[in-house]
């Protein structure tokens, strides 16, 4: 599931292969380092306030990208299903999916975007979140411009490593390049 890297192993680069490969990086109040498991990195921030909220910005190097936020004083249960609204300054995404994580004392949620929605987090200077009309959090990006593109060459830097063999392995030829597409197109063997 999307929520497996940022729930369980995302939030730590201590993985010796990974260190190698990405040195973590301060950039202003953010932090950069690659995932645990090699096939991505994320961008962290912490805000003081009461719980301590933690936001993170996980980008897979096949481009899937997910937020968490994390907060100690918060009650969601680990897999609890929400609806969030999600504002930044130029693009707002209303009664968003998301899972709810617990990781290092806080408790959470997770959720995935599309493909564009880092270069709209690099550009905001907040992103707020509410649940219905209740507000979750209202996060100061200031600085996240500059992460984002720090997140990017991190990204860069993993896609040149080899995959592992199992990850690596051709799909079988009855199964379509896209299952979901009107008349699904089969891959080829070559």
């Amino acid at each position: 599931m999307f929520f497996t890297l940022i729930g369980t192993t995302g939030l730590s680069a201590s993985d010796p292969a990974a260190a190698r490969d990405y040195a973590s990086r301060d950039v202003g109040s953010w932090t950069v380092a690659a995932s645990k498991d090699g096939k991505g990195c994320f961008l962290t921030r912490e805000y003081e306030r009461s719980g301590g909220t933690t936001l993170l910005l996980g980008l897979d190097i096949d481009g899937t990208n997910r937020l968490s936020v994390l907060n100690a004083n918060w009650s969601i249960k680990s897999k609890q299903r929400l609806k969030l609204n999600f504002r930044l300054s130029n693009s707002s995404y209303p009664a968003h999916f998301a899972i709810g994580i617990v990781s290092d004392g806080k408790q959470g949620f997770v959720t995935s975007f599309g493909a564009k929605f880092p270069s709209y987090f690099a550009a905001s200077k907040t992103l707020q979140i509410s649940r219905g009309d209740v507000p979750v959090e209202r996060l100061s990006l200031d600085g996240g411009g500059a992460a984002v593109a720090e997140l990017g060459h991190c990204v860069d830097a993993q896609q040149g490593k080899p995959e592992t063999a199992a990850a690596g392995k051709a799909r079988s030829s009855d199964i379509p390049k896209d299952p979901f597409a009107a008349s699904p197109a089969r891959e080829s063997k070559k």
